[in-house]
């Protein structure tokens, strides 16, 4: 059906010289060497490979072909302003990729806003936030559209696909994470990527103190429950001299959340629930928090792809696995 493949340079520019349609990931340094071509990327030097683990590589790229699957496709920017330009780009038939840079305003528009985005659920619309090396402190998060070789750190890019009449995509999410039923019951009274008070159980207090006085291990995320999926909120600092708490993806007003019962064996976890998959993958990613609690590096899972700063499936996503296929209609 199609390739995914981790390439090097030269591999990827003989991809793009022989008008191969493709998604990249990988790190600034490599991707600002590539050609004009019909390609985008997102930035991130860390990538779980199927066969040799999570990896850290700045010399290497991560390859989704696309070519085999299009019928059609546009490449398109984004940001606020044309936001509501997505809609009419959307097929009747196909599936969107959007890669937006981690940070940036568009990051927070997006997370907040999605729902905004007419036709948002008639195909699968996925995608991930583009990341840098965490050891680097003057490093951004970028995305690459690959018409122009541009890179920007304040846009979104979304290659929109139209598959053949005989093709169809859907789209999974892998959380290993579940809703603690024992743990107290959180509100906030405002959406948001951050939050100061809400209520437990009820009872008015400041997130920041509760999360000080019990001692809760942050590595866990919060976790709402929507219509029986569990949805994930990781929490990126807490902030005890502003009494504030910042997360990687917005809370929502008055929808009831649970710190997860925690995880120990990360990659146990990935197995059992990972399926075993009868149609190749066209998409995947899996979100940094898990690469780096569960210690992903030289660990095989079942699924490879770029390690992200959080993962889209219609909306934004935290310490998740999405992944996508295409399939005979």
């Amino acid at each position: 059906m199609k390739d995914i493949e981790i390439l090097t340079l030269q591999e990827v520019k003989q991809l793009i010289e022989n008008n191969k349609i493709l998604s990249l990931a990988g790190d600034e340094k490599i991707l600002s060497q590539l050609p004009e071509g019909k390609w985008i990327a997102g930035t991130t030097p860390y990538i779980i490979d199927k066969k040799n683990g999570g990896i850290f590589t700045q010399d290497k790229i991560y390859v989704e072909d696309l070519t085999a699957l299009v019928k059609n496709f546009k490449i398109e920017t984004y940001t606020e302003d044309n936001f509501d330009e997505i809609s009419e780009n959307i097929y009747e038939n196909g599936f969107t990729i959007f890669i937006i840079p981690a940070f940036s305003e568009i990051h927070e528009y997006f997370a907040l806003n999605n729902r905004l985005i007419r036709k948002l659920y008639k195909n699968p619309f996925v995608g991930w936030i583009s990341g840098f090396d965490l050891n680097d402190g003057n490093a951004k998060a970028k995305i690459f559209d690959g018409r122009t070789g541009e890179n920007f750190n304040d846009k979104a890019i979304a290659i929109h696909v139209e598959l053949p009449e005989n093709k169809q995509a859907g789209v999974n999410i892998v959380n290993i994470f579940k809703q603690n039923k024992e743990a107290d019951e959180i509100l906030f009274p405002e959406s948001g990527f951050s939050a100061e008070e809400c209520l437990i159980n009820g009872e008015k207090q400041n997130f920041a103190d509760y999360i000080v006085n019990n001692k809760i291990d942050t590595k866990i995320p919060i976790v709402a429950d929507y219509s029986g999926i569990q949805i994930n909120v990781s929490i990126k600092e807490v902030n005890t001299e502003n009494k504030t708490v910042h997360f990687y993806a917005p809370v929502f007003e008055n929808r009831i959340y649970k710190f997860a019962v925690p995880v120990v064996d990360y990659k146990k976890e990935f197995k059992i629930k990972v399926p075993k998959l009868y149609n190749e993958i066209a998409f995947s990613c899996n979100c940094i928090l898990n690469y780096l609690y569960g210690e992903l590096e030289n660990k095989k899972i079942s699924i490879g792809g770029p390690v992200t700063f959080g993962e889209i499936a219609y909306g934004l996503l935290n310490q998740t696995l999405v992944y996508m296929t295409v399939n005979d209609a």
